[in-house]
């Protein structure tokens, strides 16, 4: 007999060509198949008389087949016509290209049909119902009940999903092994697990569906956990070569000699790191904070006092600009310092035995001895591959980590999936720097927002004009893209000095358009979002945003930053195409909140973090059935998770190594 785990070609009907289809909904195994959870429900519940059927209303009927017939019409296609009857009337039902319908109707004297009567024709008419025969002698799947939906592909529908999860949790339901014991059950409030299976496929009501969710999803929340938990663990347990000696002297003079006072929150960070620094095993921290908070200050702060202890600091950001402007930022804030400093891209090297050396993934080629990296920074981790972060960090021996981020996690985010790192947070920014006026801006504004432009740059300002394209594209004609935008803007500006900046330019040529606008050789500078991470140019204080509709929240929080490097009024406007008011809605809140978690927070409820942070990449997973709105949930799981894993239970082992999650791992590196 086969296995849950085994694949899905064990089971009857499931032929290669069938498996393929599965495969593209993430289905290989009989155990991702009961996994594979509705994404809504239908209710047809509501048993009717064909005289008290309401256009529109789900419904379904018990009738007999009085006439069933197929037509070709003159265009080409088939109809099928079943008339259906009970002691209240008749009513009509239609199959569109479906002729295969009418023999497999006429196999049957009775029907249980199911769907939403619609006027069709003049009259009440079901449309590609539902229906199932001789149902006193079935178990209704299709039709009469809360009837659940799946995310489907070509060749492979619902209908058939049912009949499959149905099959499976009947032939494998001895093999549905419970993780929590019935005391933790009672103490969870959760029901057992095979009863959650049944009841989120095929459940009785919607106290049902409740239930199962709440059971899954816990379960789902504790595996993760656990996840999160082993790879702390694991880190925790590989030594440091070398434990770093922290001198109270050394941050001492670091506040003196900066030409600048730290935030609170910059403070605090550095102690953290510091207490890091002098353990035996390695950091693992993430430093996350709004645009323009002071992350680099606080990571080259840490360098110094790897520095003090005769380590080098490896530093990579993910762009050339972005390596070259914090070897400038750092260079002049810790001039008095005694740091060395080092660049080392692919165009440009400069004083490559520093002690902190700034530089692209160029560093990844770098040969020095392991023994002298005692520090590893990761500047916008999500941007590299998992391989690339793995080949810097192997530059040392289990050197410290530190990862920067502009896009702040969300707590609930943190708490399911990083709680192998340390967090560090940036909540305030330094002194004269504060975010922009945002605003949506109506397209019967847009000459006003040009006019707005052309005065502030007519006063010695500057601007950003952002588009999501290079070229023109293919899949979306309508939206705006950089090279076309940069050709119209000289018109409505014909009397400014514009720029160009995009990805397909070489390096020396973005380098010389950035340092051109930056010298306020350009009025405005019309770029793609290469502009997004840490680009500083306190000149500009307008960024305009076309198609803001496609990008995150988070993102556009990123863009705006680029205007809030100076005590000037700054100003964020934004325009799209879009009249979908969802779309607007969240774009609103551009307008409305001005802390990156708070938008963070929004674009989970909006997109999820597979879409905001990039889901290979960045290792954060969609849930499949948990939600990050739970709160309560995340805290119940945690508080189990780190329980198993303090009594050293064999259970926490086994739930890593057979959950149906493990996969998910795999995948996105993380085991």
């Amino acid at each position: 007999m086969a296995s849950l785990t085994d694949s899905v070609t064990q089971l009857p009907g499931v032929g290669s060509r069938t498996a393929t289809l599965l495969k593209k909904l993430g289905i290989e195994t009989i155990i991702d198949l009961i996994y594979y959870f509705p994404h809504h429900y239908e209710d047809f519940s509501s048993v009717k008389k064909i005289s008290e059927l309401i256009p529109e209303a789900p419904s379904s009927i018990e009738v007999a087949i009085w006439q069933v017939n197929t037509i070709k019409t003159h265009s080409g296609k088939f109809l099928t016509l079943a008339t259906l009857a009970d002691s209240s009337g008749t009513i009509q039902a239609t199959w569109f290209n479906q002729p295969f319908q009418e023999q497999t109707l006429k196999r049957f004297n009775n029907l249980l049909v199911s769907g939403k009567p619609t006027l069709y024709q003049g009259r009440l008419t079901f449309i590609n119902p539902s229906y199932e025969g001789d149902y006193q002698k079935l178990d209704h799947l299709h039709t009469a009940r809360l009837v659940p939906v799946y995310p489907q592909t070509a060749g492979l529908n619902s209908k058939w999903l049912r009949n499959k999860i149905m099959f499976v949790l009947k032939q494998f339901e001895t093999e549905f092994n419970d993780d929590l014991t019935a005391n933790l059950r009672e103490e969870l409030s959760v029901i057992p697990l095979k009863q959650a299976l049944q009841q989120i496929h095929f459940p009785e009501g919607f106290k049902e569906v409740n239930e199962a969710r709440g059971r899954l999803a816990f379960d789902e929340l504790l595996f993760w956990q656990l996840a999160s938990l082993n790879r702390k663990a694991k880190a925790e347990g590989s030594k440091l070569s070398v434990k770093l000696k922290i001198e109270a002297s050394h941050l001492k003079n670091l506040r003196l000699e900066l030409p600048f006072t730290l935030t609170q929150s910059q403070e605090i960070a550095i102690g953290e790191i510091a207490q890091d620094l002098a353990k035996t095993s390695p950091m693992n921290r993430l430093l996350q904070g709004d645009v323009g908070s002071g992350k680099t200050i606080v990571a080259t702060a840490a360098a110094f006092l790897c520095a003090a202890n005769g380590l080098k600091t490896l530093f990579m950001a993910p762009t050339e600009i972005l390596a070259y402007q914090h070897y400038e930022t750092v260079s002049k804030f810790f001039a008095k310092l005694p740091l060395s400093i080092g660049l080392q891209t692919r165009t440009r090297r400069i004083n490559p035995d520093a002690q902190l050396l700034i530089g692209t993934h160029a560093l990844l080629n770098l040969n020095v001895p392991k023994d002298q990296v005692g520090l590893i920074v990761i500047d916008e981790q999500h941007r590299f591959g998992v391989e690339q972060r793995q080949q810097l960090r192997e530059k040392g021996q289990n050197p410290h980590l530190l990862t920067l981020s502009a896009t702040p996690i969300p707590r609930s985010l943190a708490l399911v999936f990083f709680g192998e790192l340390d967090i560090s947070t940036l909540v305030e920014l330094p002194s004269g720097r504060h975010l922009p006026k945002t605003y949506l801006v109506p397209r019967t504004k847009r000459r006003q927002a040009y006019k707005f432009i052309e005065g502030h740059v007519r006063a010695g300002e500057q601007s950003f004009v952002i588009c999501p394209f290079i070229e023109p594209s293919e899949t979306a004609e309508a939206v705006k893209s950089a090279k076309q935008e940069f050709e119209i803007l000289k018109k409505v500006f014909p009397k400014l000095k514009l720029g160009l900046l995009h990805g397909k330019l070489k390096s020396g040529e973005k380098e010389l358009t950035l340092t051109n606008f930056r010298n306020q050789g350009f009025d405005i500078l019309v770029a793609t979002p290469i502009v997004e991470v840490g680009i500083d140019v306190p000149g500009a204080t307008i960024i305009l945003i076309e198609a803001a509709e496609r990008f995150g929240l988070a993102s556009l929080h990123q863009l705006r930053g680029r205007v809030a490097r100076s005590a000037k009024a700054n100003f964020c406007l934004l325009f799209t195409e879009s009249e979908d008011p969802k779309a607007i809605e969240r774009l609103k809140n551009m307008e409305r909140l001005k802390n990156g978690f708070e938008l963070a927070e929004a674009d989970l409820k909006y997109r999820g973090p597979g879409q905001v942070f990039g889901t290979l990449q960045h290792g954060i997973p969609d849930l499949k059935i948990a939600s990050f709105s739970d709160s309560h949930l995340i805290a119940k799981a945690r508080l189990v998770a780190a329980r198993l894993v303090s009594n050293n239970s064999l259970k926490a082992r086994t739930i890593l190594t057979t959950s149906p999650y493990k996969q998910r791992l795999s995948v996105l590196h993380l085991d």
